[in-house]
């Protein structure tokens, strides 16, 4: 059992191929597999189109490659493990000092995830003291999703509203290339604060710089973030494909998700939720103050609070979405193409993203304001249109 991200940064430093088997925040039926170029990211289309065209070559002529698949073709391996390579990467990232000056108890639940092994390996080899929830592997995941959304994350919520200590929570998916948060008072963090709250920790107190890369479904409060704080800002396609590609191409300081995966220049052009956890704690411990008062003062910052929310569409079919007719329910500044369509609204801080996931038969509807009632009127109106229109969708 092993990490996306160590695979990831032993595939980049030993200059070879990785392979993972996976579901990732899925549940279990979802396995899949997961090839990791030599550059230690995510495989590109153009790299994952040629594998599944030699895949559908190799089903359509099964006698021809009868002989790839034989048995003593690969009985000559090494079984080894990727965990001291990839834990001393964590170390030369991160400031252990820093985090054992954290005034705060730690519980962190594993949900039964690849992070067992690696992450308390690390923090029982630094003599970090915390508490442990779901910390064996469970290939069921104990028949919930291994996703540390809120949802997922309620015993751990509860746990420390519970707790007569101060006490923050953190957690990871299945493969560990996700994180989540919880607070000091029992509530969720979104990956769209803490992509704020840790930029402007590396900037600050580690001296890094270079672009900050965000996907075209994550908040607007990194553009105004990356506006304040002199930082350049790219934005892409969602998946960490996208992210890792411009990682690539130019000096990044940190690139990051809203779905909860995030790097930084200095590591791997794959999200790492394990490096995520450990640089909150190292954040928390640097500055000696709550997660909750980070988060009012890049509140505070920003100049306003913004409201996000997500539906997803099942289709069984090509999705036919008529966008002009969508938009004409909605006075709008501009629209986006990037992917999908996102329509910014005449505020210029509102919006609505409508996309196909990449991974699922689903239309993943996203929305965006600074007014709770206005996030509100924008989630009805879009499923009233939805309701009267649903034969364009074909679901």
């Amino acid at each position: 059992v092993c990490p996306t991200p160590a695979i990831a940064y032993c595939a980049k430093s030993q200059n070879s191929i990785g392979i993972m088997f996976t579901a990732s925040h899925n549940s279990c039926d979802y396995l899949g597999i997961k090839f990791i170029p030599s550059y230690g990211g995510p495989a590109t289309d153009e790299i994952t189109e040629k594998i599944v065209k030699n895949i559908k070559i190799i089903q359509n002529e099964k006698e021809k490659y009868k002989k790839l698949f034989s048995q003593d073709e690969y009985s000559n391996f090494t079984l080894k493990s990727f965990k001291n390579e990839y834990i001393a990467q964590l170390e030369k990232q991160i400031d252990f000092n820093s985090i054992k000056q954290l005034n705060c108890q730690i519980i962190i639940d594993f949900l039964h995830s690849a992070s067992i092994g690696f992450l308390d390996y690390i923090l029982d080899k630094h003599e970090i003291k915390y508490k442990k929830m779901h910390n064996w592997h469970d290939h069921n995941f104990g028949s919930k999703l291994p996703d540390p959304k809120p949802k997922n994350l309620v015993e751990l919520s509860n746990a420390i509203k519970n707790s007569e200590e101060k006490t923050i929570g953190l957690s990871n998916d299945g493969d560990a290339d996700r994180y989540g948060v919880i607070n000091e008072s029992g509530d969720y963090v979104s990956p769209n604060e803490i992509m704020c709250i840790l930029t402007k920790h590396l900037k600050d107190n580690k001296n890094a710089s270079g672009a900050l890369i965000k996907t075209v479904a994550s908040s607007s409060m990194l553009n105004i973030f990356a506006r304040k704080n002199n930082l350049d800002i790219v934005e892409t396609k969602v998946g960490f494909k996208w992210l890792g590609l411009e990682m690539r191409k130019r000096k990044t300081i940190l690139a990051g998700e809203e779905s909860g995966g995030l790097s930084i220049g200095t590591h791997i052009s794959e999200k790492d939720g394990i490096l995520a956890n450990l640089l909150i704690l190292e954040v928390l411990g640097k500055s000696q103050k709550t997660l909750c008062q980070l988060q009012q003062e890049l509140k505070q910052s920003i100049g306003c609070e913004f409201f996000n929310h997500r539906i997803d569409v099942k289709f069984k079919n090509e999705i036919i979405f008529d966008e002009e007719k969508f938009c004409t329910m909605f006075k709008y500044k501009e629209i986006s193409h990037l992917e999908g369509a996102k329509i910014i609204l005449e505020d210029g801080l509102s919006w609505i993203l409508i996309r196909k996931s990449g991974t699922e038969p689903l239309l993943r509807i996203y929305f965006e304001s600074t007014s709770e009632q206005r996030l509100k009127e924008l989630v009805m109106l879009t499923e009233k249109f939805l309701n009267c229109n649903n034969k364009s969708f074909h679901i």
